[in-house]
């Protein structure tokens, strides 16, 4: 895209050209003098294509050989050409120059030399200027997108910390449940067993009312233990590694997986949506020619979706055992749950959030 130049300084130079036509006593008023170089000068501004404004320029250095007056409007011209891709080609206005030099008076002539160089200057310094004023807007833009960039990596690094945090913390948790189960748990087990050998063996009431006491408070506290490790475990249980892990060990064909679930879901939730996940894949390997799977659990403000689609033709489609288990956990839910088979094999299912239920 060509850079051209601003109507004012074009209308300048007209001006002036034209001052310098009509000042002359010499010349004779010609309409076509002034309207040509008129035209020629917005055709220039107005065609992209290089060779057609070289082809109107060389037109108009004729049309000033065969009309010498006319050579007063080759400043206007010559400025035109300072915007395209030969504008070198003004040295070719020496041609109607010379042809000038011999009609005109040598005042005139070099009034319209030092136009035509101031022109061409002038038209050069605005390049320049177009080709700086460009120069800085690419080098704006390219660190804006560098800045984009590095706030995106930011944003990735720190999404990564936290990820690798909130895994730490399960795995502190796991490790925490589990020391619990196997140590204090067993130490417990343990303890009730010894004190209901006393309570047997033991022949003093006094001693049994006290022994039984203790084997009580022995049981609480092991079924206080159990219902806290068990607690511990579940909220552990992280919804995307899970599924992360049964698509790791799925090698039938390509997954697609997308995870968009900010808030932790009952745990419950969390098992039946791993089953469905493990039994739908399981069906592609057993019923699909599939070779692309997309898996995509999505969060909204009141529902929780699951989306699993394939890509492979069905021939026939029958709900068995698999597909029959998986409707009776979403309506457990209270959910939704639709099939399609239009376009691939797709199951869509939607539950409310527990709070919402």
């Amino acid at each position: 895209m060509f850079k051209y130049a601003s109507l004012l300084e074009k209308t300048i130079i007209f001006i002036c050209c034209l001052i310098l036509y009509l000042g002359q006593p010499d010349f004779s008023i010609n309409v076509a003098v002034v309207l040509v170089p008129v035209i020629i000068s917005g055709l220039l501004s107005y065609f992209d294509n290089n060779y057609i404004r070289l082809l109107l320029f060389s037109g108009f250095s004729v049309f000033c050989c065969f009309l010498p007056e006319a050579a007063v409007f080759l400043p206007l011209t010559a400025y035109d050409m300072m915007f395209g891709r030969f504008p070198y080609f003004n040295i070719f206005t020496v041609v109607p120059l010379v042809c000038f030099f011999g009609s005109s008076s040598v005042q005139l002539f070099y009034m319209v030399t030092v136009m035509i160089i101031l022109c061409i200057v002038i038209g050069y310094r605005i390049n320049s200027q177009e080709r700086l004023h460009k120069k800085l807007n690419e080098l704006l833009d390219d660190a804006r997108e560098m800045s984009i960039k590095l706030k995106k990596q930011n944003a990735d690094l720190l999404e990564k910390q936290d990820n690798e945090l909130y895994l730490a913390t399960l795995n502190e948790r796991n490790r925490i449940a589990r020391d619990i189960h196997d140590n204090v748990g067993h130490l417990l087990s343990s303890a009730i067993l010894q004190s209901g050998a006393l309570m047997t063996v033991n022949r003093d009431e006094q001693v049994a009312k006290h022994l039984k006491e203790l084997n009580e408070t022995l049981n609480q506290a092991m079924t206080s233990i159990r219902t806290s490790v068990h607690k511990v475990y579940e909220e552990s249980v992280d919804l995307d590694i899970q599924v992360r892990e049964l698509i790791k060990k799925f090698t039938f064909c390509e997954v697609d997986y997308y995870y968009n679930i900010n808030t932790n879901p009952d745990k419950k939730l969390k098992y039946t949506f791993v089953s469905i996940v493990k039994e739908a894949l399981a069906n592609v390997i057993r019923h699909s020619n599939a070779s692309k799977v997309t898996i995509a659990f999505n969060e909204h403000p009141a529902i929780y979706q699951l989306i699993i689609k394939d890509n492979g033709k069905v021939q026939s489609f029958e709900k068995g055992l698999g597909l029959t288990n998986m409707i009776d956990r979403v309506n457990s839910f209270g959910g939704n749950i639709n099939i399609n088979t239009d376009n691939g094999f797709e199951i869509f299912i939607s539950i409310p959030k527990k709070d919402v239920a």
